[in-house]
C-alpha cells in the first residue's frame, strides 16, 4: 500500500513538474536571431513566388494570344520598358515623391485632427451620440465624392488635395480610437482612478495605452483611405501647376490610350502602398503586439 501511494505521489509530482516546465516554456521569450534560411523561406520566398506566378500568368495571356490586343493588355516587357524609360529620364522618382509627400503630409494632418476627435467622441457620451453616427457615415462615403465640392470650394491646388485626404482619413482614425477605447476593460479605469489617474492624466496613462491596438488599426485604415482619396483627387482634378503624381500619371495613360503607362501607374501605386505598410504600420503593429506579450520576438 505504501509503495502504491509513493508511486502515485511521484507520478503527481512528475505531472506538476511537467506542467510547470510547459508554462515556463510558453513564457520564455526567444531572444535569439532568426536563422537566415528560416527568414528566407517564411518571409521572402512566398511573396516572390506569388509575384512570379502573377507575371507568368500575365505573360501567358499575352504569349498564347488569349488577349491579343496590346491596347487592352500590354506584355510585362512593355510595362518594364515604360518604367525603365521614366527612370532614365529622371521622371519616375518625381511621380512617386509628388504623391507620397502629399499623402504623408495629409495623413499627418488627419492624425492631428482625428486623434482628439476620437477621444472626445469616445469619452463624452453626448458627443458620441451626436457625432458617432456621422463619423461612421463619413467613413463609408466614397472619398471620390469629396473631389467635386473640394474643387469648387478651394480650387485646383494642393489645399484641395489635402482637404480630400482629411475628409477620407479623419473618420477612420477617429472611429479606430473610439473602438479601441470602447474595448478598454472597466477594471483598468477603476484601478486608474484609485491611483489618482483621472481626467487628462487618466486618458494619457490608462485609456490611450489600453486602446492602442484599436488605435493602430484605425491608423492603418486611415492611411489606406488617405492614399485612395489622394489618388481619386489626382485622377479627377488634374492641373499642370499641381505636378504629375501617380494618379495624374494614370489619367495621362488613359487619355493617351497607352495601357503600358496605365499599368505602370497601377504598379507604382500598389508598390507605394505596400512599402508604406511594410515600413511603418507592420513594425508598429508588431511592437504593440509584442508589448502585450502576444508576439514572441524571434
Amino acid at each position: 500500500m505504501a509503495s502504491t501511494e509513493t508511486t502515485a505521489k511521484d507520478r503527481d509530482g512528475g505531472d506538476l513538474a511537467g506542467l510547470e516546465a510547459g508554462l515556463d516554456a510558453l513564457e520564455t521569450v526567444q531572444t535569439g536571431r532568426t536563422p537566415f534560411r528560416q527568414t528566407l523561406t517564411q518571409k521572402v520566398l512566398p511573396p516572390l513566388v506569388a509575384v512570379a506566378l502573377v507575371l507568368a500568368v500575365w505573360q501567358g495571356l499575352v504569349s498564347f494570344k488569349i488577349v491579343d490586343d496590346p491596347t487592352k493588355l500590354p506584355s510585362p516587357g512593355a510595362v518594364w520598358h515604360v518604367l525603365r524609360e521614366a527612370w532614365l529620364q529622371g521622371e519616375l522618382l518625381g511621380y512617386i515623391w509628388t504623391s507620397v509627400s502629399r499623402g504623408l503630409l495629409g495623413f499627418f494632418f488627419a492624425l492631428l485632427i482625428g486623434t482628439p476627435l476620437g477621444l472626445l467622441v469616445a469619452r463624452v457620451k453626448v458627443v458620441r451620440a451626436a457625432i458617432g453616427p456621422i463619423l461612421s457615415g463619413l467613413q463609408s462615403l466614397p472619398s471620390v465624392a469629396w473631389v467635386p465640392p473640394a474643387v469648387i470650394w478651394l480650387g485646383l491646388n494642393n489645399s484641395m488635395m489635402y482637404a480630400v485626404i482629411l475628409l477620407g482619413a479623419v473618420p477612420s482614425i477617429a472611429n479606430g480610437l473610439v473602438s479601441g477605447v470602447s474595448q478598454v476593460p472597466p477594471l483598468f479605469l477603476r484601478a486608474g482612478r484609485t491611483l489618482g489617474a483621472t481626467g487628462l492624466k487618466g486618458t494619457w496613462h490608462i485609456v490611450l495605452p489600453a486602446a492602442l491596438p484599436g488605435y493602430v488599426a484605425g491608423l492603418k485604415q486611415g492611411w489606406a483611405f488617405s492614399w485612395r482619396s489622394l489618388m481619386a483627387a489626382e485622377i479627377i482634378a488634374s492641373f499642370p501647376d499641381l505636378g504629375i503624381g501617380l494618379g495624374q500619371l494614370l489619367e495621362n495613360g488613359r487619355n493617351a490610350s497607352d495601357m503600358a503607362m496605365v499599368f505602370e501607374a497601377i504598379l507604382l501605386i500598389l508598390t507605394v502602398g505596400i512599402a508604406i505598410d511594410l515600413l511603418i504600420f507592420s513594425p508598429l503593429e508588431r511592437w504593440v503586439l509584442r508589448s502585450r506579450g502576444l508576439l514572441v520576438k524571434g
